[in-house]
């Protein structure tokens, strides 16, 4: 009787005991891509995911790789993700998503503002984006009249503006192109640098003060606060559509808004993590934008900001 009942303490305990372990070991991981600056990002995705019931290291897990502007790093870093069997991967802007979509086509991939994605062949339409890549898309270039717009707004004499171009970016054509276009209607000279990330950043700025820019226009996906300093130092008007490129110090920033970004990126991961596929998300579009003003970068480079512009403004950096 004795031995029979050992063991049929030993078979309930086999029995429930895995399960249970099998219960705790199950614990989904989200892998987190991004090519450059990667706060306030990162922090902003964590607290939407808390929002929704996420906390890390007791429901959640997460593997954060970032290439800190160097691009040579994203494909590999993206294959390290994919070889760590994370269930689905969050990428910030173009460069990141490629990378991961390189890696894989079968882990879902969730874009948080990534621009252009149709025409970048990331996905096959908005409504029905099909295979493993969703997520927000971004309207960077759309951007590219109003943000010429804001730099006239600020100096109406402006006549040149210089733009740093991030050659490894897919997106970079359709980016210059948008500028040119919004130069165009405006009376604006735009001069175009490509560089391959910060390196070549203080040569691009030195030639845009021997051609006369009145300001510089920082591409997202670039590390932008190397560009910033160089623009203080050589008293150039800073933007880019990026937010935090204003909270890192340069003056302006126009970008969607970046809460709706967070929120829905947020969304998107919990959804996928229940089990919606990626191909039934189709991908959401901004709707709301915010411009940011940075007075005390004003200050340093002798501008004082239109009242108008202003009083238009959602922040403003004192």
């Amino acid at each position: 009787m004795k031995r029979r009942r050992f063991f049929g303490v030993v078979g309930g305990a086999m029995l429930t005991w895995p399960r249970a372990v099998r219960a705790q070991a199950r614990v989904p991981t989200i892998g987190i891509l991004v090519a450059g600056d990667s706060e306030p990002f990162w922090t902003r995705v964590q607290e939407s995911l808390r929002e929704l019931g996420y906390l890390d290291g007791k429901n959640v897990r997460f593997e954060f790789r970032s290439a800190s502007g160097n691009p040579d790093l994203l494909n590999r870093l993206a294959e390290e993700l994919v070889g760590l069997k994370v269930d689905l991967i969050v990428v910030r802007l173009t460069p990141a998503a490629f990378a991961a979509r390189r890696a894989t086509t079968t882990l879902p991939i969730v874009m948080a503002s990534v621009a252009d994605p149709v025409g970048a062949g990331l996905v096959a339409s908005l409504s029905r984006p099909g295979g493993n890549v969703t997520g927000l898309s971004g309207t960077t270039a759309e951007l590219g009249a109003k943000i010429l717009e804001l730099i006239r707004e600020m100096m109406p004499a402006a006549q040149r503006a210089g733009v740093l171009v991030n050659a490894t970016d897919p997106f970079s054509k359709t980016f210059v192109e948008q500028v040119e276009l919004g130069g165009r209607g405006l009376g604006i000279d735009i001069q175009p640098h490509i560089v391959e990330g910060a390196a070549g950043f203080e040569a691009a700025i030195e030639a845009m003060v021997r051609d006369r820019a009145d300001a510089i226009i920082v591409q997202p996906s670039l590390p932008f606060k190397a560009a910033i300093d160089l623009a203080l130092k050589h008293k150039l008007i800073s933007i880019s559509p990026i937010p935090a490129f204003a909270d890192a110090g340069g003056l302006i920033s126009y970008s969607a808004n970046q809460s709706d970004i967070y929120r829905n990126v947020a969304i998107y991961v919990d959804r996928v993590l229940k089990g919606t596929k990626p191909s039934e998300l189709p991908v959401l579009q901004p709707t709301r934008y915010e411009l940011v003003i940075n007075l005390k970068t004003a200050k340093s480079l002798g501008i004082v900001v239109p009242p108008a512009l202003l009083a238009r403004a959602d922040q403003v950096i004192e």
